[in-house]
């Protein structure tokens, strides 16, 4: 049984796509006459290079940069082109100082490729060979001059054509991609946050300046006179692919259903009007308004899987990094650890109804249920209804240290394959961590990792230790 494809997204927030990086290969006039052509020679390199990664990324290959104002205006090309990241490859030796203004001033996230042309030292080998081939100390006196500047970069040594150097690179333009992307970003509030919850609570304008990510509140009333406007034929269909998509309970009424519809639709129409990629909605925010039926569960499912990132209770903290779980790795989806179950080692996961349906068991169909629910005081809310698939997984929380310090708490462990909990009526599943309940918890509460966190399928502790890498905060593996 295969997922369901979510509703297209218009909103350029959360439409996904593919890094976008810009090659700065390095080289200086000094060998010019020794070797007449070497600047083309050594593009074509460069060009080979990108190619050889075509699947990796889009590339945007500079001309070489042979002084200080050919490395200044590509980089300016790069930021222009809004590109993504900067894989330097040193096409010969070239003097650091040239590049270093460069490299140190751009906003976009750097990696050094340490790599040459020839993967081998060949007895066939002249002078010309080892012109070609000498980037290692090049890399060496610009890595020198980026750790003196105190720049964030990732460095990447192998064989340009080996698969292992793709996946490197892979690696690093998509925390690049996220990285960028997070810069970009903004985050809608509706309402106010859940009061006494501190983990979730962070100083917006520190979390601005380091990460990136803007908080945008939106007032409960614009939600509420954003559905009355909208068309019926959206909302029908909406319905109508629920219906394709999801076991729908005939319980549902009519009147649940197409109001549950006209939330979803007015929160991704305000989404989109104000350029938000991620958002939260707190139960007492949208129940103590007075002018909603009922919570929006179900819209928060369907809005992570089209690529939204979410949070419950307003927190702006975990809704940035289940966008970035969108971005690194795909599927990121919203949850919180329920209950620890020590005879399988495991951790019940699971939030108040919203999760991402992308992450479901593909052997079982979602379902759209209806359920009640006391909080928030309203009346039942659509909810939709799945296990997590089983297998490789990875937890990750976004916390707040104060002031600009932050750090990533990550845990790779297991969805195990357990046994249905006949009266559990929101997504859950069962996380067995790689260093198990006791080693994990204890590691986790100490590094102060909060309550709502992303989990991602697959192990891609990896890929989120190189994002905090890039973005200059803490990494605490667990």
């Amino acid at each position: 049984m295969s997922l369901p494809t979510p509703p297209p997204s218009q909103n350029p927030a959360v439409r996904s796509s593919r890094p976008r990086i810009g090659l700065l290969g390095i080289m200086q006039p000094l060998y010019d006459a020794m070797i007449p052509g070497i600047t083309e020679h050594q593009a074509a390199y460069a060009q080979r290079l990108a190619e050889g990664l075509s699947e990796v990324a889009e590339w945007t290959v500079a001309p070489p940069v042979r002084g200080r104002e050919d490395a200044e205006s590509a980089i300016r090309d790069f930021e222009g082109a809004d590109l993504d990241g900067v894989l330097v490859v040193m096409l010969t030796y070239g003097p650091s100082i040239r590049v270093t203004r460069a490299l140190t001033g751009t906003r976009l996230p750097v990696a050094l490729a340490n790599t040459q042309p020839d993967p081998a030292v060949s007895a066939s080998w002249n002078m010309d060979d080892m012109t070609y081939n000498q980037g290692i100390h090049g890399a060496q006196d610009t890595a020198n001059a980026l750790v003196r500047a105190g720049v964030d970069f990732d460095v990447i040594t192998g064989d340009w054509q080996s698969q292992e150097f793709a996946a490197r690179v892979d690696r690093w333009a998509r925390a690049a991609h996220t990285v960028s992307a997070l810069r970009r970003l903004r985050v809608g509030v509706f309402g106010y946050p859940m009061n006494g919850m501190g983990d979730a609570r962070v100083d917006e304008t520190a979390f601005l300046r380091k990460l990136g990510p803007e908080v945008h509140v939106i007032a409960p009333g614009t939600l509420h006179r954003t559905m009355a406007d909208l068309p019926e034929q959206a909302v029908s269909d909406l319905l109508a692919w629920e219906d394709g998509a999801f076991d729908v309970d005939e319980r549902l009424s009519k009147e649940e259903r197409e109001d549950h519809a006209r939330m979803q639709l007015g929160i991704e129409h305000l989404l989109e009007e104000s350029g938000c990629g991620a958002y939260s909605t707190h139960f007492d925010a949208i129940g103590e308004d007075g002018r909603f039926a009922r919570l929006p569960m179900a819209a928060a499912s369907t809005l992570m899987a089209q690529g939204y990132g979410f949070a419950g209770e307003g927190d702006v903290l975990a809704a940035s990094i289940v966008y970035a779980g969108h971005r690194l790795a795909g599927d990121g989806h919203f949850t919180e650890m329920y209950a620890m179950d020590f005879p399988s080692d495991s951790i019940l996961m699971s939030h108040m109804g919203e999760g991402n349906w992308r992450v479901a068991r593909e052997d079982e169909q979602a379902r759209l249920i209806k359920r009640p629910l006391g909080i928030g005081g309203l009346a039942d809310p659509p909810t939709i209804l799945f296990r997590y698939r089983p297998g490789p997984a990875t937890l990750a929380s976004l916390v707040s240290l104060g002031g600009e310090r932050f750090r990533l708490v990550v845990a790779e462990g297991e969805v195990l394959d357990s046994p249905e909990l006949p009266a559990l009526e929101m997504p859950y599943g069962q996380f067995r961590p790689s260093s198990g309940v006791r080693g994990c918890m204890d590691a986790w509460l100490r590094a102060g990792g909060t309550h709502h966190m992303v989990m991602n399928s697959g192990h891609i502790a990896q890929d989120w230790k190189v994002l905090c890498e890039l973005a200059g905060i803490e990494y605490a593996p667990v």
